[in-house]
């Protein structure tokens, strides 16, 4: 997938979740980007909104906080099951897909006649180093 072109404003946030070892939310990436003319939380908003859109950004609902997509190249990631380990003392988040998990889902749902739209799995836990 190509990435499409960036505004300014989406192009500082993004950079700033992609170098960021943990998930920020909107006012600590509005904290770090204020010396680049961010002022209100609208800005941060508006170009999370199409970083997502974009699938170059997830939001992780549970700790409402945003991380950058591990592999936006792969189409399968942004319109399939995206899942998440959240590591509950760190904040550590590794991203995964698998694709046995999508077409379990997609069989439960076309039984079900239910259309899904979105589908992200959040498993929170603790990872590796603080097991």
């Amino acid at each position: 997938m190509t990435q499409p072109p960036l505004t300014k404003n989406q192009a500082l946030v993004f950079d700033a979740l992609s170098a960021s070892q943990a998930p920020l939310s909107a006012y600590g990436i509005l904290d770090q980007l204020r010396d680049k003319g961010f002022r209100a939380p609208l800005q941060v908003y508006r170009a999370l909104d199409k970083l997502v859109e974009f699938g170059l950004v997830h939001r992780l609902e549970s700790i409402n906080a945003f991380v950058a997509c591990a592999h936006p190249q792969n189409d399968c990631c942004s319109h399939g099951t995206v899942a998440f380990a959240i590591c509950n003392n760190c904040g550590q988040v590794a991203e995964f897909h698998d694709h046995t998990i999508d077409h379990r889902l997609a069989d439960w749902a076309k039984a079900k006649r239910f259309k899904a739209e979105k589908t992200t799995i959040e498993i929170r836990g603790l990872c590796a180093n603080c097991a």
